[in-house]
């Protein structure tokens, strides 16, 4: 028998690798589950496969340092949240480099990434380093998801142009898997079942 280990950034890369090549089930598949606390946790562990996407996570630090790339580095050139609403420190908000779309960059293999307003999400959706368990208890506490009713979340997830980039990441990004449509989708059905958490 050969055991392996992993370092963290292998374990890490490993995740990326799983969920950029994950499918994005619809609401409909998990029909079959004839529990309601049960099919809720399913839709919400569906749904974790675009909430935990470097795409998402990357703007949900738990340091107020961005990060960039599937492998989550640290923003380069450095950049902290700032106590303008995480949109950068005074003088040097994230629009300074980060435009209303994304746009080539000469000499480079990505794209800047852009999007009007470009910020971190609130210090209080911090999910770096949480469990999936944990980022569903944090989604829906309105002390720490910035004073939003479930509904509220269903129109951010299935709505919001920022959340929708990250299936339009530009060149030289992996999109979360699936479409908006279907992650609002799945969010609606999720709450439909009693909004359920992961143990």
């Amino acid at each position: 028998m050969r055991i392996v280990i992993l370092t963290a950034a292998a374990a890490l890369s490993a995740t990326v690798a799983l969920a950029a090549g994950a499918e994005l089930r619809r609401p409909e598949a998990f029909d079959a589950v004839q529990d309601r606390t049960e099919r809720s946790v399913a839709l919400f562990n569906e749904m974790a496969k675009v909430i935990t996407h470097p795409r998402c996570m990357n703007c949900h630090p738990a340091d107020n340092i961005p990060r960039q790339g599937d492998d989550r580095r640290l923003h380069h050139p450095p950049m902290v949240r700032g106590s303008e609403a995480s949109f950068g420190p005074s003088g040097l908000h994230c629009t300074s480099c980060h435009g209303s779309e994304n746009l080539p960059a000469l000499g480079h293999d990505r794209d800047i990434p852009g999007h009007a307003p470009w910020q971190l999400a609130p210090a209080s959706m911090a999910w770096m380093g949480l469990s999936v368990a944990e980022i569903c208890v944090q989604l829906k506490d309105p002390e720490r998801n910035g004073g939003r009713s479930l509904a509220d979340i269903h129109e951010h997830h299935a709505t919001d142009g920022l959340v929708g980039w990250g299936w339009h990441p530009g060149k030289g990004r992996e999109p979360v898997p699936g479409t908006q449509k279907i992650f609002g989708d799945l969010t609606q059905a999720w709450i439909d079942t009693g909004a359920a958490c992961p143990k």
